[in-house]
């Protein structure tokens, strides 16, 4: 497969690596020959290096030291969030403020289930230092730092021994001099401690939210440093002297240094690169507005992007806790090709959110597995043919499967194996139905019209039956879709947010300050950025401004472009934004609160499919695969030797994925050599 060329300035071999739940996926292009090659092994979740080193060396006739980038998608930070396995973490705070990750603004998720319970902190109470000091809103010192206080502070911290330590002081965000004076001394005094403080991770008002995405840090801050530097370890004996970055939440990617002081920002860094590719896709093939469906080993990634633009957002949750770094608003749910069918109350059948992951996997891949998944039912059903192995030569057995799926069918009662398998196919479609209502109808969109891109392992597999419930009528599948994630690593550019609250009035007398602090954080921005170790001679700046109306609590986030240069050109974009939102504006003066500075770095990356290489002769073969009610003797296609239009019923192979053509559907080859089905006429 050939690729586009890169930019000259940064020529080299370059490899994209996601890392799953099940599978690690890798692709390396390499531009001196303008060429993509694919990997993939699977995970190793007690060592993740392993499985990520596996995958590197899976490029046959290439070696590490060859490398000159690496860019990495990771689940490591959420996985932790979620099993609660991270640092024994510590909070120091201002006198009084003590309870605050526990009040957690007092919110009732379920406002009408009095049994309803906030998710627990992640720092005990008796872990919460408090120090005498105060800083006002508008950053004047109300009460000084004690030495003496600090001293006992550390010595409190010493005697507890804590992986980690977050320090969140009251209006930090207007001055962080005591945050920083205390991150300094606990740092100096506990070398091997994670420190990090809330004016550093995120310098915004509103202290609930800013102490939990500190604690959020710090809290997989030790686990991110140790995995990186593991990781530059064995990077380095196995010969690679390159670059290290790593995808962020936010769709763009940032110098491993960078993601090791806040992996917070990394915490959505999987799914975000599937996000990116699907927008390097869209814009190829021309379909603005898209839904994506990532369907991995373990679960399911779903995004809505309108008009192209890959929706942002700072008002997400993990695991229940609030973490308001800038990320893209992708939506997660368990269910994936390993998730694992049970039977609830009542003998109620379900699917997931548990998975047999990658250890010990599904029935059919004879490693001790017991318990079916959605990968052995479609196994049961035909679709899956035993005879194709997985990655790394991975075998799937279907007599093991049958004899489950048989098994689990007589204690359901009344339905044959092949009816129960599937059922547990309609049931993980379902879920993944319900998810794409959530982020679609549920905020105004109308499914039907967007195009769905389906990808990951399993995504294509199902991508026909989600489309039909939610009557879209047309469905991408790229090259390649079991590594669509990792080469939206290659896709991604650099990207790094800076934010900073204030408080100016929209008005003449104060844009000076308002330009002012704007520039200071764009300036902090290109430093920062500059330091990744790329060129960044092409920087793109985009600006955000949180606004709101004079006595207004909550305020809107407006993109304001750099041809705005008054107060008056500023509050008319606001209203803009605010009709929009809620058909209506109001005659009040409006305020700035936060200012939202991006800096991007283009990074010139391949394009995939553009020159798929297809063989001249067709390759079909035959079986019998269950759809509906029925067996139906099915043509199973190479991908690369498919016809240009074929009517389902049909199968089409290729490695490291299954796309399924139902009866009733359509496959045809677009430009870019990337399926397209849609409902036959």
């Amino acid at each position: 497969m050939i690729a586009r060329e890169m930019d000259k300035s940064k020529r080299g071999t370059w490899v994209g690596v996601d890392v799953g739940g099940t599978f690690t996926d890798a692709v390396l292009y390499d531009s001196a020959t303008g060429t993509l090659s694919w990997s993939k092994t699977p995970s190793t979740p007690a060592n993740p290096q392993e499985g990520l080193i596996n995958a590197l060396k899976g490029f046959p006739g290439v070696e590490l030291k060859t490398f000159t980038h690496i860019v990495h998608g990771i689940t490591i930070g959420t996985n932790a969030i979620i099993e609660r396995r991270g640092a024994d973490t510590w909070v120091v705070t201002t006198k009084g403020f003590k309870d605050t990750l526990e009040i957690a603004r007092t919110e009732r998720r379920e406002l009408y289930n009095i049994k309803t319970l906030k998710p627990a902190s992640l720092v005990k109470r008796s872990s919460i230092l408090e120090i005498d000091e105060r800083c006002s809103f508008d950053g004047t010192v109300l009460i000084p730092l004690s030495e003496v206080e600090l001293s006992t502070t550390i010595s409190q911290l010493k005697a507890g021994s804590p992986g980690a330590v977050a320090v969140c002081f009251l209006h930090s965000y207007a001055n962080d001099c005591h945050e920083q004076e205390v991150a300094r001394a606990v740092q100096a005094a506990m070398p091997g401690c994670f420190v990090c403080s809330s004016s550093d991770v995120l310098p915004v008002l509103r202290e609930y939210e800013r102490f939990s995405t500190t604690v959020l840090n710090a809290y997989i801050g030790p686990l991110m440093r140790d995995y990186l530097d593991g990781l530059t370890q064995q990077l380095g004996a196995s010969g690679f002297a390159g670059a290290l970055f790593l995808m962020t939440s936010s769709g763009g990617i940032v110098g491993a240094g960078r993601a090791r002081r806040f992996p917070v920002h990394t915490v959505l860094s999987g799914p975000a690169g599937g996000v990116a590719a699907a927008v390097a896709l869209g814009e190829r093939i021309s379909e603005s507005n898209v839904i994506t469906c990532d369907m991995g080993g373990t679960s399911t990634d779903v995004c809505l992007i309108e008009n192209m633009s890959p929706p942002l957002t700072s008002d997400q949750q993990v695991s229940g806790l609030p973490n308001r770094s800038p990320q893209l608003a992708i939506s997660t749910l368990g269910a994936g090709g390993g998730s694992i069918s049970w039977l609830g109350d009542g003998g109620i059948l379900e699917v997931g959110p548990r998975s047999a992951g990658a250890v010990p996997g599904p029935v059919a891949y004879d490693q001790g597995g017991t318990e079916l998944t959605v990968t052995d039912a479609n196994l049961c059903l035909g679709r899956l043919d035993s005879a194709v192995p997985l990655a790394s030569g991975l075998g799937l057995n279907a007599d093991l499967a049958h004899k489950a799926m048989k098994k689990l069918a007589m204690q359901v009662g009344g339905v044959s194996m092949e009816q129960l398998a599937e059922g547990i196919v309609r049931i993980a479609v379902a879920k993944m139905v319900s998810a794409i209502k959530e982020i679609s109808i549920s905020n105004g969109h109308d499914p039907r019209d967007f195009t769905l891109i389906a990808y990951g392992g399993a995504g294509p597999m199902h991508a026909a039956f989600i489309a039909d419930e939610l009557e879209i009528s047309k469905v991408i599948i790229p090259v390649s879709p079991g590594h669509f994630s990792a080469f939206g690593c290659l896709s991604s550019d650099l990207r790094q947010t800076h934010v900073r609250s204030c408080r100016f009035k929209v008005v003449d007398d104060e844009w000076s300050q308002i330009e002012s602090l704007s520039a200071a954080l764009e300036a902090q921005a290109i430093n920062s950025i500059g330091s990744d170790g790329l060129s960044t001679d092409q920087l793109r700046i985009e600006r955000e401004f949180g606004l709101r109306y004079m006595g207004q609590s909550w305020e809107l986030d407006v993109s304001v472009p750099h041809n705005v240069k008054s107060a008056e050109a500023l509050s008319d974009a606001f209203e803009l934004a605010y009709r929009q939102r809620y058909q209506h504006v109001h005659k009040l003066s409006v305020e700035c609160v936060s200012i939202r500075v991006t800096v991007i770095g283009p990074v010139q990356a391949p394009i995939i499919g553009s020159d798929f290489e297809r063989a001249n002769a067709c390759e079909v073969t035959h079986r019998s695969v269950y759809f509906g009610s029925g067996f139906h003797d099915t043509p199973v296609y190479i991908r690369a030797s498919l016809p240009n239009s074929v009517r389902g019923p049909a199968l089409i192979e290729e490695s490291g994925a299954l796309t399924v053509v139902p009866p009733g559907w359509r496959v045809s080859i677009g430009g870019e050599s990337e399926l397209r089905l849609e409902k036959n006429d």
